[in-house]
């Protein structure tokens, strides 16, 4: 039986402990997930040389990992709601671990689309920023910005500050060894997960952080998941303010993962520039971006959310503009990492924020979900066309004018979302 609401909030703040615990947890393990989906940039260049196989082969399989992290999405916030957050990270991991494990062996290239591409693309999608979201919404009734933007940052950071070490793997010991560290990272926390992550507040007598002593949580109807999720996209798809979201984090998507992501080494290569140092930059984005994502959920909390977007793309688009004109001295490759980190998944927060406004407080993990999807979506569309662009033209050069000119219109297109609404930067944090 599960205490009264009274004493959960007495309880509360004489345990702050197991607030961390719950974050420090979900951030581990956005963290893992994340370094996974960013396995095959690594693994590029040693596949290509190692195997013989294109990079268009390559690509393509990344960008169907990318695709399903996306889809996967709002149907994991409908199983978290129906069956607990625990299960369902549970259930991911392994599937993460597992699959990611079965790749050793592989020889062809339709079995590193089956392994990277469809099995891990589902696995990593429940360990995405839907399950960020959906603890956030859950443990949190104040500050949900700030607590979002540290979640967010560990997916972007997971990416980056994993690859100089995947990258030295490969370099030295051939692309099995990245593959061998990433699987059992996942597999590591599984017991963490499994006996130190606790469903509900309630389950610690406590109630959600900032919560009023007789805050009742949320009741979910014992319905489908799978209905749940499409009928909440069904709902949502009737607002112009989604289609706005789901463009701008498209964008997001198409610029991050999908390009910068995918890309980057192979982009510094072309410049004289080693796997090695090109995936340093990398990982410096992803120290950037966790200052840089935390500190936008903290304006979140505080400005309007629709020009905080307007600035994350204005700058992201006039730095990709730029970066085929650079020098690719290592003086330049660090500005550009410092002001792209920075800015490299800062959008979360503020887009999290302008849903729930637009969606509401139960709806809103599931809807985020779909909106993530949009992300992932473009994710896809730019480490598939990248690739193709660079086989057929020799450069990305076309290839980031294009993605650079999607960031300015994407932030045009963020201050009209909610037009009409009260900002949501004034709502209760």
């Amino acid at each position: 039986m599960r205490p009264s609401s009274s004493s959960g909030s007495g309880e509360k703040s004489q345990r702050p402990h197991v607030f961390v615990l719950v974050v420090g947890l979900t951030f581990l393990s956005l963290l893992v997930s994340a370094g996974v989906r960013s396995t095959p940039g690594v693994l590029m260049i040693p596949l290509q040389e190692e195997l013989g196989w294109s990079r268009t082969s390559i690509s393509v399989s990344a960008a169907i990992g990318i695709f399903l992290y996306g889809l996967v999405g709002p149907f994991s916030a409908a199983l978290m709601q129906k069956f607990g957050i625990r299960r369902v990270l549970l259930i991911a991991l392994l599937l993460i671990g597992v699959s990611s494990g079965l790749s050793l062996g592989m020889s062809r290239p339709w079995q590193f689309f089956l392994t990277w591409g469809v099995l891990t693309g589902f696995g990593t999608g429940a360990v995405a920023m839907v399950l960020g979201a959906t603890v956030v919404n859950r443990w949190f009734m104040t500050r949900r910005g700030t607590i979002m933007g540290l979640l967010a940052a560990s997916t972007a950071t997971g990416s980056l500050l994993f690859l100089p070490a995947l990258a030295q793997l490969a370099h030295h010991y051939g692309w099995r060894a990245p593959v061998i560290a990433v699987s059992v990272a996942c597999l590591a926390l599984v017991p963490l997960v499994a006996f130190f992550l606790p469903e509900h507040p309630a389950d610690r007598g406590l109630t959600p952080h900032g919560a009023p002593p007789d805050h009742e949580p949320l009741r979910y109807a014992d319905q489908n998941p799978f209905r749940t999720a499409l009928m909440a996209l069904v709902a949502a798809a009737r607002k112009r303010d989604f289609w706005f979201l789901f463009f701008t984090f498209f964008v997001c998507g198409f610029t991050t993962n999908g390009l910068i992501g995918t890309h980057f080494i192979a982009i510094c290569a072309d410049h004289g520039i080693s796997e090695v140092p090109a995936s340093g930059y990398l990982a410096m984005m992803g120290l950037f971006d966790l200052v840089g994502t935390t500190l936008s959920g903290w304006l979140t909390d505080r400005f309007d959310a629709r020009w905080l977007l307007f600035s994350y793309y204005g700058v992201r688009g006039l730095s990709l503009i730029a970066l085929p004109f650079i020098d690719f001295s290592p003086e330049s490759l660090m500005i550009f990492g410092i002001f792209y980190g920075l800015d490299w998944i800062a959008t979360v927060p503020p887009t999290l924020r302008l849903s729930t406004a637009a969606f509401g407080e139960r709806s809103a993990p599931i809807v985020f979900g779909w909106i993530v999807f949009g992300h992932q979506i473009g994710a896809a569309c730019a480490a598939s066309l990248a690739g193709i662009l660079r086989e057929a033209q020799g450069s990305y050069e076309d290839m980031l004018i294009l993605a650079g000119g999607a960031g300015l219109i994407a932030a045009g297109m963020a201050v009209s979302i909610g037009a009409g609404r009260k900002p949501a930067a004034a709502l209760s944090a």
